[in-house]
């Protein structure tokens, strides 16, 4: 299924590269308006990549038309170069600087300090909506909270270098997925280290899949993350990252979600998996423009229906 996700120009390792060298270099102003520029032709000419935002968008504006809803798209890939903006900034700031970034009041940041209490762990989920990289300086230095994000391999092997090269460097550990069952085994040691493990969850992986609902649509969503809460009676947090302002974030951290271990297994995976969708969807419909999904993502889940 990456072969969906990476099919639009936005994921090319050369681009990536002259952004994070450009960002460092240029003042904040001046990479804004690059990327104001730079979206636009990107609005104008990548048109496979602007139709599937906008179909996309189609289940939040259903009596809009397919113009309309192309225009909305332009809000997505201006917002989506604001937040690497933003992103790639952040990484030279200062501690005071640092947490400047965020807005822990606005949806329980601190609290994310107490779901360690337990020493079980916690599985961060999120979806791909919002600035979830930046969440990685959140966590390492601003919280100062141990975190290991969970991914996928970048299909363009520049992209994937830069981004571990990042990681590393803010004491972030990354777990390429493999294959399923070591990935499984891998993510449970480090929760029994009482780790944070993030995983963005609204895309599935070959078979490693769960049926739910997303903005009334039928989407698959990652199973391991409510299977592995289920066995080991990890919290799953969902959490979300959403620009404000230049160079400012909201932190929406939400009520952990416990797997009912009482019911079997796949009704209570089921139910915990959707009250994350529950929570995306809603997070989705006040600020749609932030669904950084560059693909055809309700094709993707019929085609994900045929595994």
């Amino acid at each position: 299924m990456r072969g969906w996700w990476s099919r639009h120009a936005l994921n090319n390792g050369t681009v990536f590269a002259m952004t994070v060298r450009g960002v460092r270099l240029l003042p904040r102003r001046v990479s804004y308006a690059i990327g104001h520029v730079g979206t636009w032709l990107a609005w104008r000419l990548m048109h496979s990549t602007t139709d599937a935002i906008a179909s996309n968008l189609a289940p939040l504006f259903p009596n809009e038309s397919r113009r309309a809803l192309r225009r909305r798209t332009l809000d997505t890939y201006r917002s989506y170069a604001a937040d690497t903006i933003d992103f790639l900034r952040a990484l030279s700031a200062s501690p005071e600087e640092a947490r400047a970034l965020f807005d822990l009041d606005a949806g329980g940041g601190l609290s994310l300090k107490r779901v360690l209490s337990d020493g079980r762990g916690a599985l961060l989920v999120a979806g791909h909506f919002g600035n979830w990289e930046i969440g990685g300086i959140l966590m390492a230095r601003v919280l100062s909270l141990p975190l290991t994000i969970v991914a996928m391999a970048e299909a363009d092997p520049e992209i994937n270098r830069i981004r571990g090269e990042i990681r590393d460097a803010m004491g972030i550990k990354t777990l390429e997925v493999r294959q399923s069952l070591d990935t499984a085994l891998q993510i449970r040691r480090m929760l029994a280290e009482n780790r944070f493990v993030a995983l963005l969850v609204d895309r599935h992986v070959g078979r490693d899949r769960i049926a739910v609902s997303l903005l009334g649509c039928p989407a698959w969503f990652l199973q391991t993350p409510a299977l592995l809460a289920y066995l080991t009676g990890t919290p799953m947090v969902p959490c979300f990252l959403e620009r404000v302002s230049a160079g400012r974030f909201a932190t929406i951290a939400l009520e952990p979600i416990y797997v009912d271990r009482d019911l079997p297994r796949h009704e209570a995976i089921t139910r915990a998996t959707q009250q994350v969708a529950d929570a995306l969807g809603s997070r989705i419909r006040l600020k749609p423009h932030l669904w950084y999904q560059f693909y055809p993502y309700w094709d993707a889940q019929n085609e994900g229906a045929a595994q």
